[in-house]
């Protein structure tokens, strides 16, 4: 995971990319379908590192059916 540090700016890293996650992510989605909304402005790596990161500060859960919403 890229975190900022004198050699990668903070739009560079992963930080930078949570809020565009978040605000996306207005009703459950599946990770698919909130990737298709913001593949434009982030890799499928990022998209999973900035996901890890959101469920591990518990900001972002899943449900059974698969679906992340907002914690």
């Amino acid at each position: 995971m890229l975190l900022p540090n004198k050699l990668f700016s903070y739009n560079e890293g992963i930080l930078s990319k949570l809020p565009v996650i978040l605000s996306n992510l207005t009703t459950p989605l599946s990770p698919k379908q909130l990737y298709y909304e913001i593949n434009a402005s982030i890799t499928p790596i990022e998209f999973m590192e900035a996901l890890d990161c959101l469920y591990a500060l518990g900001k972002i859960d899943i449900t059974n059916e698969g679906r992340l919403y907002i914690c």
